[in-house]
């Protein structure tokens, strides 16, 4: 329907023969109502506006992605509607806004919001505005994910120098002062102490070294888990003894809510030690100061086990929970930021994956999921065979 036409029928009323009325009041109520069947039947979510920024029409797309009520919606601002949008900024004469946007509820979503005026033949103010959002939640995905193994790859390359280029030389002057010790034995006590003293801080360096060397190697080589049926509470257990000195020494009491009926896992029992270990250690590190508590949980389905870490600790702010596996980023005075980049490793070499839910000075609960089978095909039922048609 060309712009201008209803002015133009208002305006000529007086001269239309009822009949006439009729057929146009149809033809609007036809073309209405099949523009809203287009609308809804898009994936894509449309919604019109009003110079003003109030809602006329929402597709049920859109009432989704938002969680609005369409009744409710009609006629209320849009920035009234969908929170965290400013109607001043986006809604200004001419000017056509293509953002990305991430909605947290009711699902939480990655979209393309895209709001352009709905311009006159004549200059002037718009006769409306149209919004079309576009979910990109899986693309945005498949994007980090080329990002993080293009990410991965290349650590891997470097991963092969270091191991040369640092480890070699930290292995000689590991030896240099183990000769060095050997020599200051001979000296005299006196002259003996302060020498030693700073020995003992070199090779402390030279070992920290080689440690952040090491979990830097595991981090980012490739490796193949050696996976036999194993009980998952053993590397567990083992973990929280080799830790039990740290965590009594900061009065930190650990709760164990484990299944009793824990089905026997196929996993790599070393790799899956270092998992706990790796979780526990970071669980008490984000406890401040003195006291508080760890709760580990362990529960089965018929497809999955699942393991859970939580403690009551600082919490993680919303700026570093999407860093959180990014190496070397960290937010530890002595921490490497490879902890948590090594657990995800671990988990899906084994087909399984990590979560993480956190809240500022409300704690971190980090969830572990890891499937119970390694059938990767499921056969489906052979189909019917077609009906044989007699045409005798």
């Amino acid at each position: 329907m060309k712009s201008g036409f209803l002015e133009k029928l208002v305006a000529r009323l007086d001269r239309v023969e009822p009949g006439e009325i009729q057929q146009i009041v149809t033809r609007l109520i036809r073309e209405k109502g099949f523009l809203e069947k287009v609308f809804e039947a898009l994936r894509e979510g449309v919604i019109l506006l009003d110079p003003k920024g109030n809602i006329g029409f929402v597709n049920q797309a859109a009432c989704r992605f938002f969680g609005l009520d369409p009744e409710r919606a009609l006629g209320e601002p849009l920035a009234s509607q969908v929170r965290g949008l400013d109607w001043e900024t986006l809604g200004k004469p001419g000017r056509t806004v293509s953002r990305d946007i991430e909605v947290l509820y009711p699902e939480h979503l990655f979209l393309n919001f895209y709001l352009a005026p709905i311009d006159e033949e004549t200059a002037g103010e718009p006769l409306g505005f149209v919004v079309l959002i576009r979910d990109i939640t899986r693309s945005r995905a498949e994007e980090q994910e080329t990002i993080e193994s293009e990410r991965l790859n290349a650590l891997t390359l470097l991963a092969a120098g270091v191991a040369h280029e640092i480890g070699n030389p930290l292995n000689s002057l590991d030896i240099h002062l183990q000769l060095l010790g050997r020599k200051l034995r001979k000296l005299p006590p006196g002259d003996r102490a302060p020498l030693e003293s700073n020995l003992a801080t070199a090779r402390g360096e030279i070992q920290r070294l080689d440690t952040i060397l090491k979990q830097f190697l595991q981090a980012v080589r490739p490796t193949l888990p050696r996976r036999e049926r194993h009980d998952l509470h053993a590397p567990l257990h083992e973990s929280l003894r080799l830790l039990e000195p740290e965590l009594q020494a900061r009065q930190i009491s650990v709760e164990l809510d484990l299944s009793q009926n824990l089905p026997p896992a196929h996993i790599d029992p070393g790799q899956f030690q270092q998992v706990f270990y790796n979780l526990i250690r970071n669980a008490y590190q984000a406890l401040p100061g003195k006291g508080g508590r760890i709760t580990i949980r362990t529960r089965s389905t018929d497809y999955e086990f699942r393991v859970s870490v939580e403690d009551d600790g600082v919490g993680i702010s919303p700026e570093h929970m999407g860093a959180l596996f990014e190496p070397y980023h960290t937010t530890k005075s002595s921490g490497t930021g490879l902890g948590l980049l090594i657990v995800r490793r671990i988990l899906r070499e084994h087909g399984g994956e990590i979560e993480i839910e956190s809240q500022e000075n409300h704690g971190t609960r980090v969830l572990l999921r890891l499937p119970r089978s390694e059938r990767s095909v499921r056969l489906l039922a052979a189909p019917e065979p077609d009906p044989v048609i007699d045409l005798d």
